[in-house]
């Protein structure tokens, strides 16, 4: 195996079904975890639920069940989303499991062995739907003057007893975490905001409550249950078997990527690496805060009726169209919108007319033309220069980019490589050359076949459930599906070898239509 690369998304809160942006992130985490195995790294793939907190709890009283019914029953919505967008996860976490909260004891006791808890008096705003403690200062005014969060949530006056943890202790370790490691929080205006956050100053955290018991118990002291962002951020050593010495977390800590929103950015970048600071442990080596999705320029809610089911969005347009149209539309790191109608012309104009269509004639014309038979050939200066411009796209400009996560950017090079190869058919027009120089005819179809498995193995991350049929109909072996292998002939001389042909081709992308209910 390879290097290994651990990647994490932020684990849902359960308190409702998932919507768009849980999908967003767990279709761009699947992206580049299929990315980097196709890179021959020894990836480690996790997400789960969040299923602890004041917010789950009462959500369960106004249902009339019990926090572990409603969780239980949540979080299968989440593995059900994960199944039905072909996110091939390798651990989903619950955050109710025995093993996650003998973690979270375990970190809080190394946190206090360093002397970073002490018990106070908490007096201050709280809201229960962030989970977060907020500042006055931080406070903006609503309507009717009522003081909300700085997201617009509701916030409540709370006092009660309560752990608190060193922050303030922390403040110059982390500038200087920001500043040794740059690319520690990504996007750069990410960085800066918190930098910007902590040289204001930190104040110590307010770490359990008292007010209820639906959490991870404080060791000692039984009728404290951990403050839900020291339980929900240990999943990501949970899932590795931490405490225990496992071979996983040896192999895969620290993570190579949390992938997370905007939104909780801060519990990421400054609660996070402080408490792994407290309890003597390594830091992951990014956080990347991506921006939100939004619907027809709208931020989604239920009071605009705009909320949209992941899962049933995939079910119109298909679930390689909605991975292409996510990655491909929204530059990463910043808010994007979708539509229906953006959904419906990208994925015609590019998956189905450019790529599609590239792939369906090429290997229809070799079918038919050629009896499906596949030879060796003799090339000429635009056939070298078709492959070596397919070759750079993929091998180079495509995970170039996508190492960077600049998703768009590297489907960008890549659509420039599919766009060469359609003008290489039109130019040399193996249909005529069929009757005036059948072998020449041969060598453009097979090159255009050469072109064609490097396209597909290189967005194989993006539509893999596309990409495989394609290289199945090729007759690429699963083995030789990885970066490493593009311009990799052996394959294709081996196929030359047995004689094996080419059967009749079946589209892999066709068209997509509007759904009446989305029509104008």
């Amino acid at each position: 195996m390879g290097e290994p690369f651990y990647i994490t998304t932020a684990i849902s809160y359960p308190n409702g079904k998932p919507h768009i942006g849980h999908a967003y992130e767990a279709i761009a985490a699947d992206v580049i975890a299929r990315f980097q195995k196709s890179q021959g790294r020894d990836v480690r793939f996790q997400t789960g639920t969040d299923e602890h907190g004041l917010k789950m709890a009462q959500k369960a009283r106004d249902l009339g069940k019990t926090p572990k019914e409603l969780a239980d029953e949540m979080s299968q919505h989440f593995i059900d989303m994960c199944a039905a967008l072909n996110i091939n996860y390798d651990v989903f976490l619950r955050t109710t499991e025995e093993r996650h909260h003998a973690a979270t004891q375990e970190i809080w006791r190394r946190m206090e062995a360093n002397g970073d808890l002490y018990l106070d008096r908490y007096e201050g705003w709280y809201s229960v739907r962030d989970e977060a403690y907020y500042d006055e200062s931080e406070l903006v005014t609503g309507e009717g003057g009522a003081k909300l969060s700085p997201q617009g949530t509701p916030v409540e006056w709370t006092v009660e007893e309560s752990w608190f943890f060193r922050l303030s202790a922390y403040g110059e370790k982390l500038l200087a975490l920001y500043s040794d490691n740059p690319d520690f929080i990504r996007p750069e205006s990410r960085r800066n905001e918190m930098a910007a956050f902590v040289g204001q100053g930190l104040r110590d955290l307010s770490v359990s409550r008292t007010s209820f018991d639906w959490g991870v118990k404080v060791p000692g002291s039984d009728n404290h249950v951990m403050y839900v962002w020291v339980d929900a951020l240990t999943n990501y050593l949970t899932g590795l078997g931490f405490p225990e010495e496992t071979d996983a977390f040896a192999k895969y800590w620290p993570a190579n990527l949390h992938l997370i929103g905007k939104d909780i950015v801060r519990f990421h970048t400054i609660y996070w690496p402080a408490f792994l600071m407290s309890a003597n442990l390594p830091l992951p080596r990014q956080v990347f805060g991506h921006g939100f999705l939004l619907n027809r320029g709208q931020k989604e809610s239920k009071s605009l009726g705009n909320v949209t089911d992941p899962v049933d969005l995939a079910g119109r347009f298909g679930v390689d169209p909605l991975r292409y149209f996510l990655m491909r539309e929204v530059a990463f790191g910043q808010d994007g919108s979708y539509s229906p109608e953006a959904i419906v012309t990208r994925c015609n104009a590019e998956l189905a007319n450019s790529y599609g269509n590239l792939v369906q004639r090429t290997l229809s014309m070799i079918f038919k033309n050629m009896d499906g038979e596949l030879g060796t050939f003799a090339s000429n200066d635009a056939d070298d220069t078709l492959l070596a411009t397919v070759a750079q796209a993929c091998r180079d400009d495509l995970p170039r980019e996508f190492e960077a996560l600049n998703f768009s950017a590297g489907i960008d090079a890549w659509m420039r490589a599919v766009f060469a190869c359609n003008a290489y058919v039109d130019e040399q027009a193996p249909w005529a050359l069929r009757k005036t120089d059948p072998e020449r005819m041969r060598a453009v179809l097979l090159s255009l076949f050469m072109a064609i498995r490097d396209l597909t193995i290189a967005i194989l991350p993006v539509v893999p459930a596309a990409a495989n049929k394609v290289l199945d109909q090729l007759g690429v072996p699963a083995h030789r599906r990885g970066i490493e292998h593009l311009g990799d002939g052996d394959w294709f001389l081996s196929r030359v070898a047995t004689g094996e042909r080419l059967g009749a081709p079946s589209p892999a992308f066709p068209r997509l239509e509007m759904p009446e209910d989305d029509a104008a």
